[in-house]
């Protein structure tokens, strides 16, 4: 079994540091078995004939959309229409979480071990 995480806010592009994420909770505590990004990419992009940069993948339902950086904007529409609150990101160089309500970048640490 791997090493316990939790999942702790990370500065991110000059956000105040002080700032905390009511959804971390929902966050898995271990790393999952790498999900790999489907093979058809964003399909809301493939529907248009858009290209997409990285994808992310919704924590709630599953939903696949391309990130901020894409012109579509995919995964943060989803959360606009869904209100679903965290992203993973499906990158293989990349382990971080994104609360859209909160607005926080969230990485995981090592949890201190119990004391047994």
């Amino acid at each position: 079994m791997g090493r316990r995480t939790e999942w702790a806010v990370a500065p991110d592009g000059g956000r105040p540091r002080a700032r905390t994420c009511a959804h971390a909770a929902e966050l898995p505590a271990d790393p999952p078995t790498p999900a790999p990004a489907p093979e058809e990419g964003c399909t809301d992009c493939r529907a248009r004939g858009w290209s997409w940069v990285r994808l992310r993948r919704c924590l709630t339902c599953g939903y696949v959309g391309c990130c901020d950086s894409s012109r579509g904007r995919h995964a943060y529409a989803h959360h606009t229409a869904t209100g679903h609150p965290l992203v993973v990101s499906l990158a293989p160089d990349e382990d971080w979480a994104w609360c859209f309500p909160d607005e926080v970048f969230l990485v995981r640490v090592p949890r201190p071990p119990d004391p047994s």
